[in-house]
């Protein structure tokens, strides 16, 4: 193994499993709301759209408080911002569990976003400080394995919790809240306590090695054009940003819109809450294995685009067969294939901004592209569930999502042309093949 490989080992060991916990303590956080919604709907009288526009009303807080919450981080510090994050989302969700109507529910559920903004993007720029550019698929691969890995396990815990009901006079489902809204309070002190800031404040890398990764941040900022506004804020009008936020937005609104009907969804398969989060879990199983898979053959053929597209076009075809099919193992089989397909799109995708922007500007553009994109998430839970409303199923709002797929492998095809035409950026062996065999 080369002295590089070993930094790059060694780094990932001290940051990542530490970061994947932090955010997939957020990812359940945000989403057993899926699985309480199975039972608070009945008891403070909360219907499907209701439920769809407070589950989407996360990501109007999260979008509003996202830039200005990256701009802190770049000012105080990741471990110090990253510890008010989590205090601030925890005691939220803690308090989801006091909601009395649809009113305090879309209340909570804004709150929860503003409290919670910040971090997954933070995370993002905080990776961009070190790690090279050619490391940072398989990187970000292994982070947003928190994502399937949490919903995976909310299925279960979440199942488990709903069973509670009545203990100490509480619904299940206020257990529910309570249980997964202490774990981020209570590690807030590792964090400040552990999480350094940046290469420069640890003590397990040399003098060397700390020089070493500046040079390669270095090279990256020379050979990808990347840009350091001097007023990070003009990031915001970069139409770079612009577009990669709209090209983010299909990934988002396909994930939160069928991540947090997938319980609902499971449920009409017949079967106990219990059974409901276990089968729920399945298609995040292979959510894992694209995120192992996907993001990996992207570095190593230093190919985004080409691997987004075939990846939209899985999207659409499982969103679309699991809306068409009526075999309850056929679903499921077909929603693994979109789990698959969404969050390998997810890592293949976040290593685009960081080839265009460096320093605060790269906070500002990362956190600009996650809110807007983000606004996803309150698209597609509400859109869901005012289609099964009006038609009294979910089929048609799956169908509704294989076609924002199918606008995603668009938007593919005109981001390559935007963006990669008016940068010189290395031929990727993917296209070089293709050019050489013709």
């Amino acid at each position: 193994m080369s002295q590089e490989l070993r930094l790059i080992r060694r780094i990932t060991l001290k940051l990542i499993p530490f970061l994947i916990l932090l955010y997939l303590i957020a990812y359940v956080d945000r989403s057993a709301v899926g699985f309480a919604k199975l039972h608070m709907g009945a008891d403070v009288g909360i219907g499907d759209a209701a439920y769809g526009m407070g589950a989407g009303l996360f990501f109007i807080g999260y979008f509003l408080l996202e830039i200005p919450s990256n701009l802190m981080l770049e000012r105080f510090g990741a471990r110090r911002w990253f510890a008010r994050i989590m205090i601030t989302w925890g005691a939220i969700t803690m308090g989801m569990a006091f909601v009395q109507g649809p009113t305090s529910f879309y209340v909570m559920r804004f709150l929860l976003g503003a409290a919670e903004a910040g971090f997954f993007p933070g995370v993002l720029y905080y990776i961009t400080q070190w790690f090279p550019v050619r490391h940072r698929g398989k990187i970000l691969g292994l982070f947003i394995l928190s994502q399937p890995i949490a919903m995976m396990i909310t299925g279960p815990i979440s199942g488990g919790l709903l069973g509670m009901e009545g203990v100490g006079g509480l619904h299940g489902w206020q257990w529910l809240f309570l249980c997964i809204g202490a774990p981020a309070i209570l590690l807030t002190w590792p964090v400040l306590r552990w999480l350094p800031d940046g290469p420069k404040d640890v003590k397990w890398m040399d003098p060397v090695e700390k020089d070493w990764l500046a040079g390669e941040l270095k090279k990256d900022l020379e050979a990808y054009g990347q840009t350091r506004h001097g007023n990070p804020l003009h990031a915001l009008k970069d139409k770079r940003v612009l577009l990669l936020a709209l090209f983010y937005l299909p990934v988002t609104l396909s994930i939160y819109g069928l991540g947090l009907w997938l319980p609902t969804l499971i449920k009409q398969f017949g079967g106990s809450d219990l059974v409901t989060g276990f089968v729920s879990a399945v298609p995040y199983i292979f959510g894992i294995v694209g995120l192992l898979i996907v993001p990996r053959s992207s570095d190593r053929l230093n190919d985004r685009y080409g691997h987004l597209a075939v990846l939209y076009v899985i999207g659409a075809l499982g969103l679309f067969l699991s809306a068409y099919l009526t075999v309850p193992v056929l679903q499921l089989a077909a929603l693994s294939l979109v789990a698959f397909s969404l969050f390998s799109c997810t890592a293949v995708f976040w290593t685009l901004p960081g080839r265009f922007f460096a320093g605060a500007s790269a906070a500002a553009g990362i956190a600009l592209i996650n809110s807007v994109g983000n606004l996803g998430g309150y698209i597609g839970p509400f859109v869901i569930g005012w289609l099964k409303e009006i038609t009294g199923n979910l089929a048609t709002g799956l169908y509704f999502l294989s076609g924002v797929m199918i606008c995603g492998l668009i938007l593919t095809g005109v981001v390559y042309r935007v963006l990669e035409r008016k940068h010189v950026l290395p031929e990727s062996k993917f296209a070089a093949s293709a050019r050489s065999s013709r």
